[in-house]
């Protein structure tokens, strides 16, 4: 059996979501931006459950396309608190708007994805793996500046996941194939 993060050993959702995703240093715009929104909308709830409807959401939120969601009216957001597929509640619904206007808005000026790496000045950071860290000074920081930018369900807790997520923070645990294969 090939050993890995104690996390994604008993589900196989979970087990693929590490295999396939998680840790692997994200470059694409669009899928950083994308992870945003998720990790955004987990706050509460498991990620497995929004794994569970990931691909749902990704169909009535138009591919999580920035450009097409800043034009969400009334109506839109109405149909989309009646849809069981997604996480309905208000705020997060709404703060996918609101995260794609802040989006394009910082996206005038340079790449999200070299917004959010210069961070780690475009290399990821590798803890030892054996704490479960749930926020650092570093999403501290990374969370102040996207709030700054307009952005909603950023908080510290929030960004440390996203950036373990995108690869931007290597919290493999000892022991896991993926930690130094990344």
């Amino acid at each position: 059996m090939t050993e890995r993060c104690s996390w994604a050993s008993s589900r196989e959702l979970l087990r693929r979501y590490h295999d396939e995703e998680w840790g692997r240093p994200l470059h694409d715009d669009r899928r950083l931006f994308e992870m945003l929104i998720l990790e955004g909308k987990s706050c509460g709830l498991s990620w497995e459950l929004i794994l569970k409807k990931r691909d749902h959401m990704r169909e009535v939120f138009d591919n999580f396309d920035p450009e097409i969601l800043v034009r969400y009216g009334d109506e839109k957001i109405r149909s989309l608190m009646n849809d069981a597929g997604i996480i309905r509640s208000n705020l997060k619904v709404n703060a996918v708007v609101e995260n794609a206007k802040a989006y394009l808005r910082l996206k005038e000026g340079r790449t999200f994805d070299d917004f959010l790496w210069q961070y780690v000045n475009y290399k990821p950071i590798v803890n030892d793996g054996l704490q479960r860290i749930v926020r650092s000074e570093l999403s501290d920081k990374l969370s102040k500046d996207l709030k700054k930018l307009g952005f909603k369900f950023v908080g510290s807790v929030i960004i440390y996941s996203f950036m373990q997520a995108v690869g931007i923070v290597n919290d493999h645990e000892p022991g896991c194939y993926a930690r130094n294969n990344r």
